[in-house]
């Protein structure tokens, strides 16, 4: 698949966080700088929101909201450049008392994944960076970011699924001991069985996917001479008659245990090194450049299935990663099409080697300014 450049050409921020309102029309590279608590991530994070309808710092909305403020919002217009020419988009996110207001070209998009898949963005940010070593839940959201683009059915099995499991787990507590026979408990372990099934088969094409992706990009951002592999560890079944018969089989267990013992709820990705586990034997560097390749494979994935680059923010990476890993992440992005935010506490040590057009912009307490364009 052809893949097309992907701009968000102007934002519009108003009530987020400390950002009583910022306007930005932005280059192609724009590095925003400024001290710490200043701002700079919020403006990262109005733009995934505008993009995604979430936050990547955040799962409660309301916290978004300006304090002493009841609404906040932001708004955009997006830009896929085809040779045939540009293709515009507006979009616009509102929030009021943890609600969203979803807005494309002016009207309600049929579905939150519809929205969501529209203008793709990929963010790096220094909570990522133990994205190889860190809780399963984070790894899980990442093969689910992949499939929400390859394979965008897959969004609805996991609310169905996440519903199925909340009711399950009520009815252990409450049907204790009779839980042999319990045609409600057969009824909640068979959407669990078909939706889980689903999810486990699409986590594991996503996971093939990252895979093939993952091995170029970490052997230029660590070591060439290092064999890295990527295997998904399912919690659940492909198959959804062994899933049923295993959630059924296990319902003491886990009426005991108070938690659902089996199903996709329990995936998780492993990484060797050299056939190796990388839990064990990877240096601190070497898992920092596990976790790039991981978000860099996310990129490649999400521009194939989409047909268009996703764009890229990069929340204060560069002070996470050594003066190597920096200059080879910015020599591997050189190489894309994505149009770039950085955000850094001394822009005059980004140095980002794409031959694109820069902005700097500079934010002091929420307000942000042009400092130099070239």
């Amino acid at each position: 698949m052809t893949v097309r450049p992907l701009t968000l050409d102007r934002l519009v921020v108003t009530d987020l966080r400390n950002l009583a309102g910022v306007t930005l029309e932005p280059a192609q590279v724009n590095v925003i700088s400024g001290n710490n608590g200043q701002g700079k991530t919020s403006v990262l994070e109005g733009i995934y929101l505008l993009a995604t309808t979430k936050s990547f710092r955040t799962s409660r909305l309301s916290d978004l909201v300006r304090h002493d403020h009841k609404i906040g919002n932001v708004r955009g217009v997006f830009v896929e450049h085809w040779d045939n020419g540009p293709i515009e988009r507006k979009q616009s996110v509102g929030l009021s008392g943890g609600r969203r207001t979803v807005r494309l070209d002016g009207e309600a998009p049929p579905s939150m994944s519809h929205y969501a898949t529209r203008s793709p963005v990929v963010v790096f940010d220094p909570q990522q960076m133990t994205l190889s070593t860190g809780p399963a839940s984070e790894r899980r959201t990442l093969l689910d970011r992949v499939t929400l683009f390859t394979q965008p059915e897959v969004s609805g099995h996991r609310g169905r699924y996440n519903r199925a499991l909340k009711e399950r787990s009520k009815l252990l507590s409450m049907r204790w001991p009779h839980l042999d026979q319990s045609p409600e408990l057969d009824a909640y372990e068979s959407l669990l069985a078909e939706h889980g099934a689903a999810i486990t088969r699409g986590r594991a094409q996503a996971c093939e996917r990252l895979s093939r992706e993952m091995k170029g990009a970490f052997a230029e951002i660590a070591a060439p001479d290092l064999s890295l592999q990527v295997d998904y560890g399912p919690g659940g079944s492909p198959d959804r008659d062994e899933a049923f018969a295993t959630l059924k089989q296990s319902r003491r267990v886990d009426a005991q245990r108070k938690r659902t013992g089996f199903g996709p709820h329990r995936d998780d990705l492993t990484f060797t090194l050299d056939g190796h586990p990388a839990r064990v034997v990877a240096s601190q560097g070497q898992h920092r450049a596990i976790t790039l390749a991981l978000k860099l494979a996310e990129l490649r994935c999400i521009a194939t299935s989409r047909g268009v680059q996703p764009i890229l923010l990069l929340d204060d990476v560069s002070s996470e990663l050594d003066a190597d890993r920096s200059a080879a992440l910015f020599a591997h992005l050189s190489r894309t099409q994505s149009q770039i935010f950085l955000t850094t506490t001394r822009r005059e040590l980004i140095v980002t080697g794409v031959d694109a057009e820069r902005r700097d912009w500079r934010i002091e307490g929420g307000e942000i300014s042009l400092v130099s364009s070239a």
